[in-house]
């Protein structure tokens, strides 16, 4: 029986990048299903995407893709014409998948969108759940090529799409991002002991048993730091990291919702647990030896033929 995938997408207007996304992740990866978290977008970035999942989940019970009207959407009346095309453009490739929408109250961060989206995936046994931006950055292909990968070897637990492994890159990244990305990342991989590349990447696929065996309810990061905190969870809980290229463009449309607050959390949390981490391996000789067995579950791939017939595709 095929693996379940549930795609978890937070957003916070996103409402131009909606179609273009999901049109794209749905003609690439037909056997997926996606979650978006909507935190309330005042662009009505949630209310569009609630006229795209009912009629995702009204073809996919129906087994057609006919065009869908305001009065077959129960509960939809009075949607606008707009709205209706683009959630019928969308529902012509889905092939099956299905769009969700998870709202909350406002604006809470990134991290608790993705643990939400975690725990509504596992309520409903998808046997993987990935993390993916709703902006454009994160490419379809990719998806696909990390979805391969995890679902190939049964052993890998994390697929981390990668941007500092020999193949990945960054496109039209103005110099100073690139820079405190990196530079994140070394920190970041220097304080806790880790073999991953990149540290920061929201573009990743987890397996649900490892996701299980984490505490997430733990868990109160946002932004960089709470992808660096589930993956050392992660190598900490026994699981193997992989790391696969990717081509990380800038986004062409809407504006990123990064700032300093994120990278003085980023900087002070990993520091608190690399000074932790330290302190324990100088008491206890066994955390080295510890220190030691978790690093040898981070593995690196390289790229492959079709990844670099892929990465030509992205315009410069």
């Amino acid at each position: 029986m095929a693996e379940r995938v549930c795609v978890v997408m937070p957003t916070y207007n996103e409402l131009d990048n909606l179609e273009p996304t999901l049109t794209a992740l749905f003609e690439r990866n037909p056997d997926v299903d996606v979650l978006i978290v909507d935190d309330n977008s005042p662009d009505g970035t949630g209310r569009l995407a609630d006229v795209i999942s009912r009629a995702t989940r009204k073809s996919a019970v129906a087994g057609t893709h006919n065009a869908i009207t305001e009065h077959s959407l129960q509960g939809n009346a009075g949607i606008s014409t707009a709205d209706l095309a683009v959630a019928n453009r969308v529902n012509r490739v889905t092939a099956g998948s299905r769009l969700f929408v998870l709202h909350r109250a406002g604006k809470q961060g990134l991290g608790s969108a993705y643990l939400e989206g975690f725990a509504w995936a596992l309520e409903r046994g998808y046997d993987i759940i990935c993390e993916m931006d709703m902006d454009g950055s994160h490419r379809p292909e990719d998806l696909r090529r990390i979805l391969a990968r995890i679902r190939e070897d049964g052993d890998v637990d994390l697929v981390l799409g990668s941007r500092r492994v020999p193949g990945g890159t960054t496109r039209d990244w103005p110099w100073y991002r690139d820079a405190i990305s990196r530079a994140g990342s070394s920190y970041a991989r220097l304080m806790l002991g880790l073999k991953v590349r990149d540290m920061t990447s929201g573009f990743r696929a987890y397996r649900a048993p490892i996701l299980r065996r984490l505490d997430l309810g733990s868990i109160d990061d946002n932004g960089y730091v709470f992808q660096i905190d589930m993956t050392r969870r992660v190598v900490a809980a026994g699981g193997t990291v992989v790391e696969v290229p990717i081509v990380f463009p800038e986004r062409a449309l809407g504006s990123s919702k990064m700032d300093g607050s994120i990278v003085q959390e980023a900087m002070r949390k990993v520091t608190q647990w690399g000074v932790a981490r330290m302190t324990k391996r100088l008491r206890d000789p066994r955390e080295r030896a510890r220190d030691r067995e978790c690093a040898e579950r981070q593995v690196r791939d390289l790229p492959d033929e079709d990844f670099a017939e892929d990465a030509r595709d992205v315009p410069r």
